[in-house]
């Protein structure tokens, strides 16, 4: 190679790395007017308010808190630097460390302003945060979490197990308590409904308990529902069984003997493609965990978002809306990016926003924007945590991570000559508003 072309080479790669750079930087501007953005939570899990000495069992159908622990990323550990400035932010936090005194006073800090707001310190809270509408993945809503400001996702997942679970409970210890949670929802869900015992049909149970458990969430407020299957089984649903297929399995089951996994999985993907038809019927999405979980037995190769191609490829569900929460939660993104190609299929980003740095986040961001802008929506996915580090907090770093992370992706666009200035901040505002808003029929504002 001569001196001349290896110069050339040379000046052409420290080009490239001077637009990495720039690429990795949001533009001030930019950043600032996505900061101005009330934004719609996708996703979310947020406890209600209180009594002196109640718990809340409800912020999840499948809590991990009892689950072996195992350790979070350098993102969710206490050190993060961005817990300190949500201090700052909410409760003015004067300190620039966490010793035990300080974070006593921040205690106190936060204690008076919940006492002063009262059941509005949750609609307090995402005034804070500039979330407009929050969607609640809870069992129920509860004191405090009242739309407009919070809107009710619902879990489904109890329905699909109708018959004993042991069998499939013993895979995994997490999987043991799991199955136990979901058969308590389901007698919940029965009882809501005015069904004290399992029907002996498979037709008795579809009518008469899946249908109205959906028609009651429905009038109950619910926007959509939430499936957290990848805790429980694999998201592979395989082609859409008829009933006459798997009625015998439920008939003879239900009795009380348990099924063998491979049957009780058919009549479990029987269910969930009647329930997806029927939420579709109801104008309710269908939100679906993938990607990584929590526990330490979680099985990932079973949250592969790509399993649910033959539940996307059902020409009969079409008319029904799925949601890849956590947009394959950093282990399966780029299936995701693809999958959005079917025209009932959305993704959110939330999970990454507290799993990854908000430098990875922005590369997820830039991927999904880049193949389709109207299916992408900002999730946060906060959770109840520690007193000091609680849902609040959570809330703060994954709203400030998830915005910083558009503007970076937004400013690399830019930069490589994708899209302008004006058009960036239109899919900001599709990302973090707009394309929600549509998706569940609500007039953009």
């Amino acid at each position: 190679m001569s001196i001349k072309k290896l110069c050339i080479m040379l000046f052409a790669l420290s080009l490239l790395g001077l637009r990495c750079i720039h690429a990795q930087t949001a533009d001030p501007q930019l950043l600032a007017e996505i900061q101005k953005i009330k934004a719609i939570d996708n996703h979310s899990h947020p406890p209600k308010v209180v009594a002196a000495g109640e718990k809340d069992n409800d912020y999840d159908a499948l809590p991990c808190d009892p689950l072996e622990p195992s350790d979070p990323t350098t993102v969710s550990r206490p050190e993060n630097p961005q817990y300190i400035a949500a201090w700052k932010a909410l409760y003015n936090y004067p300190y620039n460390d966490r010793s035990p005194e300080h974070v006593r006073e921040l205690l106190a800090a936060k204690q008076k302003i919940m006492r002063e707001q009262g059941d509005n310190y949750p609609n307090w809270v995402l005034d804070q945060l500039g979330i407009e509408t929050e969607l609640a993945n809870r069992v129920a809503l509860g004191r405090g979490l009242q739309p407009p400001h919070f809107r009710w996702v619902p879990f489904d997942d109890a329905l699909l197990f109708p018959l004993k679970n042991s069998g499939m409970g013993s895979i995994t210890p997490d999987r043991k308590f799991f199955f136990q949670r979901e058969t308590m929802l389901l007698r919940r869900y029965m009882k809501d409904v005015n069904s004290e015992a399992l029907p002996a049909t498979l037709q008795g149970y579809t009518a008469r308990v899946v249908t109205p458990v959906l028609e009651l969430q429905k009038k109950n407020g619910a926007v959509a529902i939430k499936f957290e299957a990848a805790y429980l089984r694999t998201l592979d649903f395989g082609p859409a069984e008829t009933q006459q297929a798997v009625q015998q399995i439920y008939a003879h089951f239900v009795k009380g003997d348990i099924p063998s996994n491979p049957d009780y999985i058919r009549l479990q993907n029987y269910l969930f493609h009647y329930i997806a038809a029927e939420a579709g019927r109801l104008g309710l999405p269908v939100h679906i965990h993938t990607g990584g979980g929590c526990g330490s037995y979680f099985m990932l190769m079973g949250s592969n978002p790509a399993l649910l191609e033959s539940v996307l490829n059902d020409a009969a569900l079409r008319k029904t809306n799925f949601v890849l929460v956590h947009g394959g939660a950093a282990a399966y993104t780029k299936y995701v990016n693809y999958l959005l190609m079917k025209p009932n299929v959305y993704a959110d980003f939330s999970e990454q926003t507290w799993l990854i740095s908000t430098r990875k986040l922005s590369e997820t961001v830039r991927d999904l924007l880049e193949w389709y802008p109207e299916k992408v929506m900002l999730g946060t996915d906060l959770y109840p945590n520690t007193p000091d580090i609680n849902w609040e907090e959570i809330g703060w770093q994954t709203m400030q991570s998830g915005r910083e992370a558009l503007a970076i992706a937004l400013t690399g666009m830019i930069q490589d000559g994708e899209i302008t200035h004006e058009r960036a901040l239109e899919l900001a505002h599709m990302a973090l508003h707009d394309n929600a808003a549509k998706l569940y029929g609500w007039q953009s504002k």
